[in-house]
Protein backbone atom coordinates (compact mmCIF):
# COMPACT_ATOMS: atom_id res chain seq x y z
CA UNK A 1 0.00 0.00 0.00
CA UNK A 2 1.63 3.20 -1.05
CA UNK A 3 1.00 6.65 0.16
CA UNK A 4 -2.62 6.20 1.28
CA UNK A 5 -4.51 8.99 1.84
CA UNK A 6 -8.44 8.79 3.35
CA UNK A 7 -10.84 11.81 4.20
CA UNK A 8 -13.97 11.85 5.87
CA UNK A 9 -15.97 15.10 5.21
CA UNK A 10 -13.27 17.38 5.29
CA UNK A 11 -11.12 15.51 8.28
CA UNK A 12 -8.32 13.71 7.21
CA UNK A 13 -7.70 10.06 8.90
CA UNK A 14 -5.37 8.52 6.78
CA UNK A 15 -2.01 10.81 6.04
CA UNK A 16 0.19 9.12 2.95
CA UNK A 17 0.44 5.77 4.74
CA UNK A 18 2.78 3.23 3.17
CA UNK A 19 3.08 -0.29 4.44
CA UNK A 20 4.67 -3.07 2.53
CA UNK A 21 4.16 -7.26 3.59
CA UNK A 22 6.03 -10.63 1.98
CA UNK A 23 4.71 -13.84 1.66
CA UNK A 24 4.89 -15.60 5.26
CA UNK A 25 5.68 -12.32 7.33
CA UNK A 26 3.63 -11.46 10.07
CA UNK A 27 3.37 -7.35 10.04
CA UNK A 28 1.96 -6.28 13.29
CA UNK A 29 0.24 -2.39 12.94
CA UNK A 30 -0.35 -0.24 16.34
CA UNK A 31 -1.98 2.48 18.00
CA UNK A 32 -4.19 4.14 20.05
CA UNK A 33 -7.75 4.49 19.06
CA UNK A 34 -7.92 6.71 16.47
CA UNK A 35 -4.88 6.49 14.64
CA UNK A 36 -6.04 5.23 11.57
CA UNK A 37 -5.57 1.31 11.43
CA UNK A 38 -9.01 0.43 11.21
CA UNK A 39 -9.59 3.04 8.44
CA UNK A 40 -6.25 1.41 6.34
CA UNK A 41 -7.79 -2.22 6.57
CA UNK A 42 -10.69 -0.74 5.23
CA UNK A 43 -8.80 0.78 2.06
CA UNK A 44 -7.24 -2.66 1.77
CA UNK A 45 -10.76 -4.80 2.18
CA UNK A 46 -12.78 -2.59 -0.07
CA UNK A 47 -15.33 -1.95 2.96
CA UNK A 48 -18.18 0.02 1.32
CA UNK A 49 -17.73 2.98 4.27
CA UNK A 50 -14.48 3.72 1.90
CA UNK A 51 -16.29 3.71 -1.48
CA UNK A 52 -19.32 5.52 -0.52
CA UNK A 53 -17.89 8.30 1.26
CA UNK A 54 -15.38 9.54 -2.13
CA UNK A 55 -13.06 6.55 -2.29
CA UNK A 56 -9.15 7.02 -0.90
CA UNK A 57 -5.39 8.35 -2.79
CA UNK A 58 -2.66 6.18 -3.01
CA UNK A 59 -2.06 2.99 -4.78
CA UNK A 60 -2.29 -0.65 -3.74
CA UNK A 61 0.09 -3.18 -5.46
CA UNK A 62 -0.65 -6.62 -5.08
CA UNK A 63 1.11 -9.23 -6.42
CA UNK A 64 3.45 -7.05 -8.53
CA UNK A 65 -0.63 -5.34 -9.78
CA UNK A 66 -1.84 -2.07 -8.95
CA UNK A 67 -5.57 -3.03 -7.63
CA UNK A 68 -8.48 -0.85 -6.59
CA UNK A 69 -10.35 -3.60 -4.02
CA UNK A 70 -14.02 -2.67 -5.01
CA UNK A 71 -15.63 -4.85 -2.35
CA UNK A 72 -15.10 -7.45 0.37
CA UNK A 73 -16.24 -9.84 -2.12
CA UNK A 74 -13.64 -8.54 -4.47
CA UNK A 75 -11.07 -8.94 -1.74
CA UNK A 76 -11.77 -12.54 -1.10
CA UNK A 77 -11.59 -13.27 -4.55
CA UNK A 78 -8.01 -11.78 -4.85
CA UNK A 79 -7.47 -14.11 -1.89
CA UNK A 80 -6.98 -11.19 1.06
CA UNK A 81 -9.09 -12.28 4.39
CA UNK A 82 -9.94 -10.60 7.51
CA UNK A 83 -10.54 -11.99 10.74
CA UNK A 84 -13.05 -8.89 12.24
CA UNK A 85 -12.74 -7.73 15.75
CA UNK A 86 -16.70 -8.03 15.77
CA UNK A 87 -18.14 -11.71 15.18
CA UNK A 88 -19.27 -12.50 11.47
CA UNK A 89 -20.76 -16.04 12.28
CA UNK A 90 -23.84 -16.74 11.70
CA UNK A 91 -25.18 -17.73 15.09
CA UNK A 92 -28.45 -20.41 13.92
CA UNK A 93 -25.98 -21.74 11.88
CA UNK A 94 -23.42 -24.78 12.08
CA UNK A 95 -19.98 -23.89 12.07
CA UNK A 96 -19.23 -26.05 8.47
CA UNK A 97 -22.26 -23.55 7.33
CA UNK A 98 -20.04 -20.71 8.77
CA UNK A 99 -17.02 -21.76 7.39
CA UNK A 100 -18.80 -22.62 4.21
CA UNK A 101 -20.86 -19.87 3.57
CA UNK A 102 -21.37 -17.95 -0.02
CA UNK A 103 -19.03 -21.30 -0.92
CA UNK A 104 -20.99 -24.24 -0.64
CA UNK A 105 -19.93 -27.63 -2.38
CA UNK A 106 -22.58 -28.84 -4.32
CA UNK A 107 -23.57 -32.58 -6.02
CA UNK A 108 -25.66 -33.72 -8.58
CA UNK A 109 -28.28 -35.92 -8.65
CA UNK A 110 -30.73 -37.47 -10.99
CA UNK A 111 -33.04 -34.31 -10.88
CA UNK A 112 -30.13 -31.74 -11.27
CA UNK A 113 -28.68 -33.98 -14.48
CA UNK A 114 -32.15 -32.95 -16.41
CA UNK A 115 -33.33 -29.95 -13.98
CA UNK A 116 -29.61 -28.29 -14.15
CA UNK A 117 -26.99 -27.02 -11.34
CA UNK A 118 -29.55 -24.98 -9.15
CA UNK A 119 -31.21 -28.41 -8.66
CA UNK A 120 -27.65 -29.61 -7.06
CA UNK A 121 -27.91 -30.54 -3.05
CA UNK A 122 -25.26 -29.84 -1.15
CA UNK A 123 -22.04 -32.01 -0.51
CA UNK A 124 -22.12 -32.43 3.46
CA UNK A 125 -20.01 -34.74 3.88
CA UNK A 126 -17.30 -33.06 1.77
CA UNK A 127 -17.82 -29.53 3.40
CA UNK A 128 -18.13 -31.61 7.20
CA UNK A 129 -14.24 -33.15 5.88
CA UNK A 130 -12.66 -29.41 4.70
CA UNK A 131 -14.33 -27.73 7.45
CA UNK A 132 -12.92 -30.12 9.94
CA UNK A 133 -9.73 -29.74 8.34
CA UNK A 134 -9.58 -26.52 8.84
CA UNK A 135 -10.32 -26.73 12.86
CA UNK A 136 -7.84 -28.76 13.06
CA UNK A 137 -5.22 -26.28 11.55
CA UNK A 138 -6.37 -24.36 14.34
CA UNK A 139 -6.07 -26.60 17.16
CA UNK A 140 -10.43 -26.17 18.01
CA UNK A 141 -11.76 -30.02 18.81
CA UNK A 142 -15.37 -28.79 18.94
CA UNK A 143 -17.59 -31.06 16.39
CA UNK A 144 -17.56 -29.69 12.85
CA UNK A 145 -21.73 -29.55 12.86
CA UNK A 146 -22.14 -27.81 16.29
CA UNK A 147 -24.35 -24.84 16.45
CA UNK A 148 -22.52 -21.64 16.63
CA UNK A 149 -24.89 -20.19 18.93
CA UNK A 150 -24.05 -20.41 23.11
CA UNK A 151 -20.50 -21.67 22.25
CA UNK A 152 -17.69 -19.79 24.05
CA UNK A 153 -16.46 -16.69 22.71
CA UNK A 154 -12.93 -18.22 21.77
CA UNK A 155 -14.38 -21.20 20.38
CA UNK A 156 -16.19 -18.16 17.66
CA UNK A 157 -12.64 -16.24 17.29
CA UNK A 158 -11.18 -19.64 16.12
CA UNK A 159 -14.39 -20.36 13.95
CA UNK A 160 -13.49 -17.01 12.32
CA UNK A 161 -10.03 -17.85 11.80
CA UNK A 162 -10.75 -21.62 10.31
CA UNK A 163 -13.08 -19.86 7.74
CA UNK A 164 -10.59 -17.39 6.42
CA UNK A 165 -7.83 -20.37 6.36
CA UNK A 166 -10.53 -22.74 4.32
CA UNK A 167 -10.55 -20.51 1.51
CA UNK A 168 -7.91 -21.59 -1.06
CA UNK A 169 -5.52 -19.59 -2.81
CA UNK A 170 -5.49 -16.97 0.53
CA UNK A 171 -2.63 -14.70 0.23
CA UNK A 172 -2.92 -12.22 3.11
CA UNK A 173 -5.44 -12.54 6.31
CA UNK A 174 -5.85 -9.41 8.13
CA UNK A 175 -6.18 -10.46 12.11
CA UNK A 176 -7.94 -7.31 13.68
CA UNK A 177 -7.82 -7.36 17.77
CA UNK A 178 -7.50 -10.86 17.61
CA UNK A 179 -6.64 -11.61 21.19
CA UNK A 180 -9.70 -8.90 23.07
CA UNK A 181 -11.75 -11.32 24.00
CA UNK A 182 -9.60 -14.22 24.58
CA UNK A 183 -8.27 -15.73 27.93
CA UNK A 184 -4.50 -15.91 27.98
CA UNK A 185 -4.22 -19.42 27.02
CA UNK A 186 -6.70 -19.36 23.86
CA UNK A 187 -4.31 -15.81 23.16
CA UNK A 188 -0.82 -17.78 23.48
CA UNK A 189 -2.57 -20.24 21.44
CA UNK A 190 -3.32 -18.04 18.52
CA UNK A 191 -0.77 -16.72 18.34
CA UNK A 192 1.10 -20.35 17.56
CA UNK A 193 -1.57 -20.46 14.88
CA UNK A 194 -0.53 -17.27 13.29
CA UNK A 195 3.10 -18.30 13.19
CA UNK A 196 1.88 -21.67 11.61
CA UNK A 197 -0.38 -20.06 8.77
CA UNK A 198 2.89 -17.63 8.24
CA UNK A 199 5.13 -20.35 7.89
CA UNK A 200 2.78 -21.97 4.89
CA UNK A 201 3.76 -18.49 2.90
CA UNK A 202 0.20 -16.98 4.29
CA UNK A 203 1.38 -13.05 4.68
CA UNK A 204 -0.08 -11.34 7.76
CA UNK A 205 -1.22 -8.38 9.31
CA UNK A 206 -1.64 -8.21 12.89
CA UNK A 207 -3.14 -5.14 14.34
CA UNK A 208 -3.24 -5.36 18.14
CA UNK A 209 -3.35 -3.43 21.50
CA UNK A 210 -0.96 -5.91 23.61
CA UNK A 211 2.44 -4.82 22.95
CA UNK A 212 3.95 -8.04 24.41
CA UNK A 213 1.83 -10.43 21.96
CA UNK A 214 2.71 -7.72 19.07
CA UNK A 215 6.56 -8.51 19.97
CA UNK A 216 6.66 -12.36 20.47
CA UNK A 217 4.93 -12.93 16.68
CA UNK A 218 5.65 -9.64 14.59
CA UNK A 219 8.33 -9.51 11.97
CA UNK A 220 8.34 -6.03 11.24
CA UNK A 221 5.84 -3.40 13.49
CA UNK A 222 4.29 -0.31 12.02
CA UNK A 223 3.52 2.33 14.52
CA UNK A 224 0.50 4.49 13.72
CA UNK A 225 -0.67 7.90 15.31
CA UNK A 226 -3.08 10.43 14.28
CA UNK A 227 -3.45 9.10 10.55
CA UNK A 228 0.42 9.15 10.12
CA UNK A 229 3.19 6.66 9.69
CA UNK A 230 5.44 7.36 12.63
CA UNK A 231 7.71 4.56 12.10
CA UNK A 232 8.65 0.71 10.94
CA UNK A 233 10.68 -1.30 13.44
CA UNK A 234 12.02 -5.01 13.41
CA UNK A 235 9.92 -7.03 15.92
CA UNK A 236 12.74 -8.88 17.58
CA UNK A 237 14.26 -5.36 18.48
CA UNK A 238 11.64 -3.68 20.00
CA UNK A 239 10.70 -3.17 23.24
CA UNK A 240 7.22 -2.33 25.36
CA UNK A 241 8.78 0.54 26.38
CA UNK A 242 9.63 2.21 23.52
CA UNK A 243 6.22 0.90 21.12
CA UNK A 244 4.86 2.41 24.26
CA UNK A 245 6.43 6.31 24.06
CA UNK A 246 5.72 5.99 20.02
CA UNK A 247 2.49 5.04 20.51
CA UNK A 248 0.86 8.07 22.19
CA UNK A 249 3.63 10.31 22.77
CA UNK A 250 2.66 13.72 20.83
CA UNK A 251 5.45 16.12 21.66
CA UNK A 252 3.37 17.84 25.12
CA UNK A 253 5.22 20.19 26.47
CA UNK A 254 5.27 21.21 30.18
CA UNK A 255 3.32 24.75 29.74
CA UNK A 256 0.31 22.18 28.05
CA UNK A 257 0.37 19.97 31.46
CA UNK A 258 -2.32 20.73 34.00
CA UNK A 259 -0.66 22.56 36.83
CA UNK A 260 0.15 20.27 40.19
CA UNK A 261 -2.43 20.73 42.75
CA UNK A 262 -2.45 18.45 46.43
CA UNK A 263 -4.89 16.38 47.68
CA UNK A 264 -3.89 14.65 50.09
CA UNK A 265 -5.63 16.53 52.54
CA UNK A 266 -9.21 16.64 50.74
CA UNK A 267 -12.21 14.59 51.62
CA UNK A 268 -13.92 11.87 49.43
CA UNK A 269 -16.80 13.25 47.57
CA UNK A 270 -17.31 9.73 45.71
CA UNK A 271 -16.12 6.12 46.44
CA UNK A 272 -16.35 2.99 44.49
CA UNK A 273 -15.99 -0.41 46.11
CA UNK A 274 -15.78 -3.51 43.89
CA UNK A 275 -17.85 -1.65 41.29
CA UNK A 276 -19.22 -3.71 38.29
CA UNK A 277 -20.65 -2.19 35.49
CA UNK A 278 -22.50 -4.65 32.77
CA UNK A 279 -21.91 -2.18 29.63
CA UNK A 280 -21.88 -4.20 26.28
CA UNK A 281 -18.35 -3.72 24.75
CA UNK A 282 -17.10 -1.86 27.76
CA UNK A 283 -17.81 -4.31 30.74
CA UNK A 284 -16.00 -2.61 34.48
CA UNK A 285 -14.77 -6.05 36.42
CA UNK A 286 -14.63 -4.37 39.57
CA UNK A 287 -12.70 -1.45 40.37
CA UNK A 288 -11.95 0.42 43.76
CA UNK A 289 -11.67 4.02 43.78
CA UNK A 290 -11.83 7.21 45.51
CA UNK A 291 -12.69 10.61 43.99
CA UNK A 292 -11.43 13.59 45.82
CA UNK A 293 -13.52 16.73 46.08
CA UNK A 294 -12.84 19.71 44.16
CA UNK A 295 -10.27 17.38 41.83
CA UNK A 296 -10.28 16.34 37.98
CA UNK A 297 -10.23 12.82 37.49
CA UNK A 298 -9.69 11.38 33.72
CA UNK A 299 -10.59 8.34 32.55
CA UNK A 300 -7.98 6.82 30.30
CA UNK A 301 -7.51 3.09 28.21
CA UNK A 302 -8.18 2.24 24.44
CA UNK A 303 -11.60 1.42 23.05
CA UNK A 304 -13.68 -1.47 24.98
CA UNK A 305 -11.22 -1.88 27.77
CA UNK A 306 -14.37 -0.46 30.01
CA UNK A 307 -13.18 3.01 30.51
CA UNK A 308 -16.94 4.34 29.31
CA UNK A 309 -18.81 1.87 31.45
CA UNK A 310 -17.86 3.58 34.87
CA UNK A 311 -19.85 6.92 34.05
CA UNK A 312 -22.49 4.71 32.48
CA UNK A 313 -22.69 2.72 35.47
CA UNK A 314 -22.50 5.13 38.13
CA UNK A 315 -25.56 6.95 36.49
CA UNK A 316 -27.11 3.76 36.22
CA UNK A 317 -27.92 3.80 32.25
CA UNK A 318 -26.38 0.03 32.26
CA UNK A 319 -26.58 -2.29 34.86
CA UNK A 320 -23.80 -2.13 38.07
CA UNK A 321 -23.05 -3.92 41.37
CA UNK A 322 -20.94 -3.42 44.10
CA UNK A 323 -21.05 -0.12 46.28
CA UNK A 324 -20.81 3.93 45.63
CA UNK A 325 -20.99 6.36 48.31
CA UNK A 326 -21.29 9.96 47.65
CA UNK A 327 -20.75 12.21 49.85
CA UNK A 328 -20.70 9.69 52.55
CA UNK A 329 -24.26 8.18 51.83
CA UNK A 330 -24.54 4.78 50.47
CA UNK A 331 -26.37 5.79 47.09
CA UNK A 332 -28.82 3.22 45.55
CA UNK A 333 -27.57 1.77 42.28
CA UNK A 334 -29.07 1.51 39.14
CA UNK A 335 -31.80 4.60 39.37
CA UNK A 336 -30.86 7.21 37.59
CA UNK A 337 -33.38 9.54 38.87
CA UNK A 338 -31.94 9.02 42.31
CA UNK A 339 -28.60 9.92 41.20
CA UNK A 340 -29.26 12.94 39.43
CA UNK A 341 -31.43 14.39 42.71
CA UNK A 342 -27.81 14.05 44.66
CA UNK A 343 -26.66 17.09 42.28
CA UNK A 344 -24.57 14.26 39.56
CA UNK A 345 -24.82 15.27 36.16
CA UNK A 346 -23.66 13.11 33.15
CA UNK A 347 -22.32 14.23 29.44
CA UNK A 348 -22.90 11.26 27.49
CA UNK A 349 -20.34 9.82 24.76
CA UNK A 350 -23.67 9.21 22.52
CA UNK A 351 -24.76 12.97 22.44
CA UNK A 352 -27.61 12.33 19.63
CA UNK A 353 -28.82 8.93 21.15
CA UNK A 354 -28.84 9.89 24.78
CA UNK A 355 -27.63 13.39 25.66
CA UNK A 356 -29.91 15.12 23.13
CA UNK A 357 -32.98 15.64 21.37
CA UNK A 358 -32.36 16.52 18.39
CA UNK A 359 -36.01 18.03 16.96
CA UNK A 360 -36.38 19.97 19.77
CA UNK A 361 -35.16 23.78 20.69
CA UNK A 362 -31.97 24.32 22.17
CA UNK A 363 -34.00 26.22 25.58
CA UNK A 364 -35.92 22.82 26.21
CA UNK A 365 -32.87 20.68 25.44
CA UNK A 366 -30.78 22.77 28.01
CA UNK A 367 -33.99 23.15 30.51
CA UNK A 368 -35.98 19.83 30.71
CA UNK A 369 -33.86 17.30 32.33
CA UNK A 370 -33.80 19.88 35.36
CA UNK A 371 -37.52 20.57 35.16
CA UNK A 372 -38.29 17.02 35.33
CA UNK A 373 -35.49 16.45 38.31
CA UNK A 374 -36.57 19.61 40.43
CA UNK A 375 -38.86 21.05 39.12
CA UNK A 376 -36.98 23.85 37.76
CA UNK A 377 -38.97 26.54 35.11
CA UNK A 378 -42.05 26.12 36.43
CA UNK A 379 -44.47 29.15 38.30
CA UNK A 380 -47.28 28.21 40.47
CA UNK A 381 -50.71 29.48 39.40
CA UNK A 382 -53.51 29.10 41.25
CA UNK A 383 -53.36 24.90 42.28
CA UNK A 384 -51.42 24.24 38.90
CA UNK A 385 -47.60 24.40 37.70
CA UNK A 386 -47.46 25.94 34.50
CA UNK A 387 -43.71 26.21 32.31
CA UNK A 388 -41.92 29.79 32.88
CA UNK A 389 -41.28 30.53 29.75
CA UNK A 390 -39.28 33.83 30.97
CA UNK A 391 -37.13 32.00 33.12
CA UNK A 392 -36.06 29.16 30.85
CA UNK A 393 -35.60 31.67 28.21
CA UNK A 394 -33.33 33.93 30.25
CA UNK A 395 -31.47 30.46 31.27
CA UNK A 396 -30.67 29.36 27.82
CA UNK A 397 -29.64 32.81 27.11
CA UNK A 398 -27.02 32.81 29.31
CA UNK A 399 -25.67 29.30 28.60
CA UNK A 400 -25.45 30.29 24.35
CA UNK A 401 -23.70 33.12 25.64
CA UNK A 402 -21.52 31.70 28.70
CA UNK A 403 -20.63 28.42 25.81
CA UNK A 404 -20.24 30.27 22.83
CA UNK A 405 -23.19 28.32 21.32
CA UNK A 406 -23.43 29.38 17.24
CA UNK A 407 -27.07 29.72 16.54
CA UNK A 408 -29.61 31.59 15.23
CA UNK A 409 -31.51 31.78 18.48
CA UNK A 410 -32.30 29.25 21.53
CA UNK A 411 -35.48 28.31 19.67
CA UNK A 412 -32.98 26.56 16.70
CA UNK A 413 -33.39 23.06 16.89
CA UNK A 414 -30.59 21.18 18.09
CA UNK A 415 -30.37 19.06 14.83
CA UNK A 416 -29.47 22.03 12.95
CA UNK A 417 -26.09 22.81 15.36
CA UNK A 418 -22.63 21.34 14.10
CA UNK A 419 -21.40 19.01 16.30
CA UNK A 420 -19.39 21.27 18.66
CA UNK A 421 -22.80 23.37 19.56
CA UNK A 422 -24.20 20.30 20.26
CA UNK A 423 -21.70 19.54 22.98
CA UNK A 424 -21.74 22.75 24.16
CA UNK A 425 -26.06 22.34 24.81
CA UNK A 426 -24.99 18.96 26.19
CA UNK A 427 -22.71 20.57 28.90
CA UNK A 428 -25.48 23.47 29.60
CA UNK A 429 -28.09 20.79 30.20
CA UNK A 430 -25.94 19.03 32.84
CA UNK A 431 -25.31 22.29 34.50
CA UNK A 432 -28.61 23.44 34.58
CA UNK A 433 -28.75 20.63 37.35
CA UNK A 434 -26.35 22.27 39.46
CA UNK A 435 -24.51 19.69 39.38
CA UNK A 436 -21.87 19.24 42.91
CA UNK A 437 -20.06 16.07 40.60
CA UNK A 438 -19.99 16.19 36.94
CA UNK A 439 -19.24 13.57 34.23
CA UNK A 440 -18.45 14.09 31.06
CA UNK A 441 -17.65 11.45 28.48
CA UNK A 442 -15.39 12.02 25.38
CA UNK A 443 -16.18 15.52 25.50
CA UNK A 444 -14.29 16.86 22.22
CA UNK A 445 -15.18 13.58 20.13
CA UNK A 446 -16.33 14.93 16.99
CA UNK A 447 -15.73 18.09 17.25
CA UNK A 448 -13.30 20.82 15.19
CA UNK A 449 -10.28 21.70 17.35
CA UNK A 450 -11.37 25.62 18.11
CA UNK A 451 -14.65 24.13 19.66
CA UNK A 452 -12.15 21.49 21.48
CA UNK A 453 -10.67 23.81 23.36
CA UNK A 454 -13.67 26.03 24.35
CA UNK A 455 -14.90 23.12 25.94
CA UNK A 456 -12.17 22.03 27.96
CA UNK A 457 -11.33 25.52 29.43
CA UNK A 458 -14.91 25.60 30.43
CA UNK A 459 -14.76 22.47 32.64
CA UNK A 460 -11.59 24.07 33.90
CA UNK A 461 -13.12 26.99 34.92
CA UNK A 462 -16.10 25.10 36.28
CA UNK A 463 -13.92 23.33 38.54
CA UNK A 464 -11.58 26.11 39.49
CA UNK A 465 -14.19 29.07 40.17
CA UNK A 466 -17.48 27.19 41.49
CA UNK A 467 -15.52 23.94 42.96
CA UNK A 468 -17.15 21.16 40.60
CA UNK A 469 -15.59 17.58 40.76
CA UNK A 470 -15.01 17.10 37.57
CA UNK A 471 -14.83 13.17 35.87
CA UNK A 472 -13.23 13.24 32.09
CA UNK A 473 -13.63 10.47 30.17
CA UNK A 474 -11.69 10.50 27.15
CA UNK A 475 -9.75 8.80 24.28
CA UNK A 476 -7.27 11.94 24.10
CA UNK A 477 -5.00 11.54 26.17
CA UNK A 478 -3.29 14.67 25.53
CA UNK A 479 -6.30 16.49 26.13
CA UNK A 480 -6.31 14.92 29.64
CA UNK A 481 -2.95 15.43 30.50
CA UNK A 482 -3.72 19.20 29.92
CA UNK A 483 -6.71 19.76 32.78
CA UNK A 484 -6.63 16.21 34.85
CA UNK A 485 -5.15 16.16 38.37
CA UNK A 486 -4.37 12.87 37.68
CA UNK A 487 -5.60 10.05 35.45
CA UNK A 488 -6.38 6.61 35.93
CA UNK A 489 -6.32 3.76 33.19
CA UNK A 490 -8.31 1.61 32.47
CA UNK A 491 -7.59 -1.94 31.27
CA UNK A 492 -9.97 -4.97 30.59
CA UNK A 493 -12.25 -3.76 33.12
CA UNK A 494 -10.11 -3.01 35.56
CA UNK A 495 -7.86 0.10 37.02
CA UNK A 496 -3.94 -1.19 35.31
CA UNK A 497 -3.06 1.94 37.87
CA UNK A 498 -2.91 5.91 38.15
CA UNK A 499 -0.79 8.40 36.58
CA UNK A 500 0.02 12.20 37.23
CA UNK A 501 -0.51 14.42 34.08
CA UNK A 502 3.49 14.93 33.74
CA UNK A 503 4.18 10.79 33.95
CA UNK A 504 6.39 9.84 30.82
CA UNK A 505 4.54 9.02 27.64
CA UNK A 506 5.97 5.48 28.19
CA UNK A 507 4.14 4.98 31.58
CA UNK A 508 0.66 5.52 29.75
CA UNK A 509 1.61 3.86 26.89
CA UNK A 510 2.65 0.54 28.85
CA UNK A 511 -0.52 0.83 31.46
CA UNK A 512 -3.11 1.55 28.16
CA UNK A 513 -1.65 -1.52 26.87
CA UNK A 514 -1.82 -3.86 29.39
CA UNK A 515 1.86 -4.43 29.84
CA UNK A 516 3.64 -3.49 33.75
CA UNK A 517 6.96 -2.69 34.02
CA UNK A 518 7.90 -5.79 36.04
CA UNK A 519 6.69 -7.44 33.10
CA UNK A 520 8.64 -5.46 30.55
CA UNK A 521 12.04 -6.05 32.69
CA UNK A 522 11.61 -9.88 32.92
CA UNK A 523 11.37 -9.84 29.05
CA UNK A 524 14.28 -7.91 28.63
CA UNK A 525 16.06 -10.36 31.09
Amino acid sequence: MQNIEKEYYGNKVLKGVSIELKAGEILAIIGENGAGKSTLMNVLFGMPEIHGTGGYKGKIIYRGKEVVIKSPHHAMELGIGMVHQEFMLLPNFTITENIKLNREITKTNIISAVGGKRLELLDLKTMGKQAREALDKVGLGVGEWTVVEGMPVGYMQFVEIAREIDKKGIQVIVFDEPTAVLTESESQRLLAVMKKIAAEGVGIIFISHKLDEVIEVADKIMVMRDGEQITTLEGKRASAMQLAELMVGRGIDSSQIAEKRNFDNAENILQLKNFKVDMPGEKVRGIDLNIKKGEIVGFAGLAGYGKLGIANGIMGLHPASGEMIFEGKVMKLNDTMSILKHHIAFVSEDRKGVGLVLNNSIENNITVPAMQVYKKYLKKVLFFSQIDRKSISRQAERMVKELNIKCTGTKQKVGALSGGNQQKVCIAAALALEPDLLLVSEPTRGIDIGAKQIVLDYLKRLNREKGMTVIITSSELKELRSICDRIVVVTQGKIAGELKPDAPDGDFGMLMSGVTKREEGERNE
